[in-house]
């Protein structure tokens, strides 16, 4: 390994391009691990459509081990991009702050000199020694791993490196997404008894729904009912009023009718004479 203090030319080649190395090693293992991951996802779904379930569940749990330890490189990739983008921070840290890198650049620094040792890849591993040998062994013993992990190493990476065991709920919802993704029908039993239940509450809400509905026809059937005798009634008492009113009506028409039969002294003489001719 060239250390830091090696000549001018040498001093900014060696960091720069282990940088690169480690950006591209770092991509071209996550693309490793998404493949095997698919590959992976194919053969438990194949598992699952037999029944083995319990053997997937096995398998679905090491599956999300190697996907938190894909989003650990996706972390490590931003860290080592973000040292590229600033290398001249980098550069420039000793000479103006002693051990310390700058602050722009401190959390990239201690999460590549933390992380490195958990990962398989020797570019990852020569940059830390670089970076290691640049800040002194202090800062280097400083982020050892220890529990709780040091607090100058961002949270966001210690969560992912730190032992996890997924619950039965995570491993089964994974089993779930699955299933799905390759057409197998699977549903987890925590998944098809909360469905069931709520499939229940809603016929009883439907239930209830058409005995209150039932309820108000009858109600409205009883009221229309009224209602229509009442009309009938009404329309019984108008009925008569108007029969009434016709009878008046035609009594008058009657009377004047009468009236106008009644003939004038000269017709009574005219009415006589035609009757003695027809004599």
């Amino acid at each position: 390994m060239s250390p830091w203090n090696a000549p001018r030319a040498k001093l900014r080649c060696v960091p720069q391009v282990q940088l690169k190395l480690s950006i591209q090693r770092l991509r071209t293992l996550q693309q490793k691990k998404h493949a095997l991951a698919k590959a992976s996802r194919r053969s438990i779904a194949d598992l699952l459509a037999q029944g083995r379930v319990e053997t997937c569940r096995l398998r679905v749990e090491g599956l999300i081990q190697d996907d938190i330890g894909v989003e650990v490189l996706e972390v490590l990739e931003l860290y080592c991009e973000k040292l590229q983008a600033r290398f001249n921070m980098l550069d420039a840290s000793t000479q103006y702050s002693g051990t310390e890198p700058d602050a722009s650049i401190s959390d990239a620094v201690c999460a590549i000199v933390y992380a490195a040792p958990r990962t398989e890849l020797k570019e990852l591993q020569v940059l830390r020694d670089i970076l290691m040998h640049k800040f002194g062994r202090p800062f280097a013993l400083s982020l050892l791993p220890t529990e709780p992990p040091p607090d100058t190493v961002p949270a966001r990476l210690t969560s992912k490196l730190a032992l996890y065991q997924p619950t039965p709920e995570l491993v089964d919802l994974y089993l779930w997404e699955i299933a799905k993704g390759y057409k197998v029908e699977w549903v987890p039993e925590s998944v098809a008894s909360e469905t069931a239940a709520a499939a229940a509450g809603e016929e009883d809400e439907d239930e209830d729904e058409g005995g209150e509905e039932d309820e108000d026809e009858d109600e409205g059937g009883e009221a229309e009912g009224e209602d229509g005798e009442d009309g009938d009634k009404g329309e019984g008492k108008e009925g008569g009023k108007e029969g009434g009113e016709q009878k008046e009506s035609t009594k008058g028409k009657e009377a004047e009718g009468v009236k106008e039969k009644k003939l004038s002294p000269e017709e009574e003489l005219a009415a006589r004479f035609a009757q003695l001719k027809k004599v």
